[in-house]
């Protein structure tokens, strides 16, 4: 990867933060309110699949991101539109979400795992968001795998899941921020 990659990869650890603090806030939700989980869980779950898509939309127009522009437009369209969904149509998503969730998790474990095999070379603990996107995938699978757990299972999961990501994303952050302050 040439030195422009290098900055570009360290100069984004403070989204990797933001990713970790607003899935953590996401999965403290999930755990917080049980009596409304499946409301929570689509309207947070919409909005943070619409911020994520949002940010990785734009990030398709930058000439120095290192994952491929096909992969982060594939990602950002799938979560801009589950985003959309879960907050304009939230009843109705309720029902799918488990096989859009599940897909999703995949997709998103997927670009994780592409991005870690090209961070291995810059940054120690790349293993990190490596296994946050093995997370993710397995988690897409088990929900594919057994749909009829039920969406208060899924909740818990998806707590679960979404506080494991957050504190993968805050642990890769620092450490591409600290990276950066090297330079």
């Amino acid at each position: 990867m040439g030195r422009m990659a290098e900055d570009s990869v360290a100069r984004s650890g403070w989204v990797f933060v933001l990713y970790g603090v607003i899935a953590l806030a996401f999965g403290v939700a999930m755990l917080s309110w049980p009596q409304r989980t499946v409301q929570v869980m689509v309207m947070a779950f919409g909005l943070l699949a619409l911020i994520d898509g949002a940010v990785s939309l734009l990030s398709v127009f930058r000439k120095d991101i290192a994952l491929p522009n096909w992969l982060l437009l594939a990602y950002a369209v799938a979560s801009i539109g589950l985003g959309a969904l879960a907050l304009y149509q939230p009843m109705w998503l309720a029902e799918a979400m488990l096989w859009l969730l599940a897909l999703w998790l995949i997709v998103a474990g997927v670009a994780r795992l592409v991005f870690a095999s090209m961070l291995r070379k810059l940054v120690s603990g790349e293993w990190l968001l490596a296994l946050s996107g093995a997370l993710a995938i397995a988690l897409g699978v088990l929900f594919l795998a057994k749909p009829d757990i039920g969406l208060a299972t899924i909740a818990l999961w998806v707590a679960i899941g979404a506080l494991l990501y957050g504190a993968f994303q805050l642990l890769i952050g620092w450490r591409l921020l600290r990276r950066q302050t090297t330079y």
